[in-house]
């Protein structure tokens, strides 16, 4: 246990190539979205035998028909599954974590829309080429216990996953250590989960979506809220999302955590908007009933949106995506980039403010992140997409970049104030 509060740096990955689609098709799956705009991606059923395995495949028993993410390739449109290089597997941003004793170092992507803590370990077959990845050891670590029976599995809408065994060991964040915490140790990985940077994930969700077997762990925050590490009027963790396109302002484009206090400085002598969350499905979920393009308020009577620093754009419903490009010169749907774009060099002062409810007060996207990543022939594709079937908002980096965001989850609610940024970089 440690008593040293600190801010805990958000690093840029320098070898990140920001792709829209493929970040969209992560966010398909991740949260096994059905698109319901019309491109290249779409959820149709798919066979998967079950039988033994023989001569590195299955054969027996029945044929299981799932619904799944698919790929229509070719003039005759004849799909395929997703393959790895589809999809966005790696992090824009990394945050390094230590595990052991002596501490081990990883890279991890902090994500508030999973619940588990996993790494790439040497527990892994040696088909699995590290490639610069670290790999816990646990034999290296004194303070490693086996957690016998126990076993966890991410399984995204693709069928692609993530599994293995379970343990405790210390984890140091931010100046914190967390004591006897849950380490998920990755002994199969499918190619798309191997085509990223960092080192593995640390959730931030609620635990209820934690998938260990039999029986779900505590995540980081909720362990260092029980064994006292952080004070009890602050049982809470905050993101300030800095962008690397402000490496030039004032604050550089910082990005940062905290764990168990504000920092003042990001506060900027603003008092946070609170709302109160619902966590019954993990998420830091909140009431978001108005969105603004500019001078337009619209009415989305019982919308909810969830905050998720693991997303990299937001999602909205498809009218309110229509509303937002509509108001930018230029703008279209692109069907090949399943997704919406618009002109590189569009002016600052032509782009709309768009902004989101927060439980009674709408924050705003910044006009710099309207525009995601480069989408070929002078367009770029833009940071808010569609959320096809699902039922809520998902409000990422694209939206979070433009506050400074407070997850207090000692008294179950998100809370914000403006991240100022004078400068704005929309270009691509």
């Amino acid at each position: 246990m440690s008593s040293e509060l600190n801010r805990l740096k958000r690093v840029h990955n320098p070898k990140y190539q920001a792709s829209g689609l493929k970040s969209y098709v992560y966010l398909l799956n991740k949260f096994n979205i059905t698109p319901t705009k019309p491109g290249p991606y779409f959820v149709g059923p798919q066979a998967q035998q079950k039988g033994k395995l023989g001569l590195g495949r299955l054969f027996g028993g029945k044929a299981k028909t799932q619904q799944v993410l698919q790929k229509k390739t070719g003039k005759d449109a004849k799909s395929t599954t997703v393959p790895a290089e589809d999809q966005q597997n790696d992090s824009l941003y990394l945050t390094p974590v230590h595990i052991g004793t002596p501490p081990q170092t990883f890279w991890l992507d902090f994500d508030t829309g999973s619940g588990d803590l996993w790494v790439w370990s040497t527990k892994l077959p040696k088909s699995v080429k590290p490639a610069g990845h670290h790999l816990f050891d646990p034999a290296k670590s004194s303070t490693f216990k086996e957690s016998k029976g126990s076993s966890w599995k991410i399984t995204y809408g693709d069928q692609s996953s993530a599994s293995g065994t379970v343990g405790t060991d210390n984890v140091c964040i931010g100046g914190l250590t967390v004591e006897n915490q849950a380490i998920e140790l990755a002994s199969s990985l499918s190619t798309s989960f191997q085509t990223g940077v960092g080192d593995g994930l640390l959730g931030l969700s609620f635990g209820n979506i934690n998938t260990v077997q039999p029986k779900q762990v505590k995540t980081p925050v909720e362990n260092m809220i029980l064994q006292q590490d952080i004070p009890k009027n602050m049982e809470l963790f905050t993101a300030y999302l800095g962008s690397y396109k402000d490496k030039n302002d004032p604050d550089h484009g910082a990005s940062f955590y905290t764990f168990g206090f504000l920092d003042q400085k990001a506060l900027g002598g603003q008092t946070p908007h609170y709302t109160p969350i619902d966590n019954s499905q993990g998420f830091w979920q909140f009431n978001s009933t108005t969105a603004s393009i500019g001078d337009r308020k619209i009415d989305r009577t019982a919308n909810t949106a969830i905050a998720d620093t693991g997303t990299t754009l937001a999602l909205v419903e498809d009218a309110l995506c229509d509303a937002i490009y509509q108001a930018i010169p230029g703008a279209k749907y692109d069907e090949t980039n399943q997704g919406y774009v618009f002109p590189n060099q569009t002016p600052v002062e032509k782009l709309p403010v768009v902004s989101f409810d927060v439980g009674g007060k709408e924050f705003a996207v910044q006009k710099e992140d309207l525009a995601f990543a480069d989408a070929g022939n002078g367009m770029v594709y833009g940071g808010i997409q569609s959320r096809g079937s699902l039922s809520f908002d998902i409000l990422g980096d694209t939206w979070l970049k433009g506050i400074y965001a407070i997850f207090d989850q000692g008294n179950t609610r998100f809370g914000c104030v403006v991240r100022k940024d004078d400068t704005q970089n929309p270009y691509v």
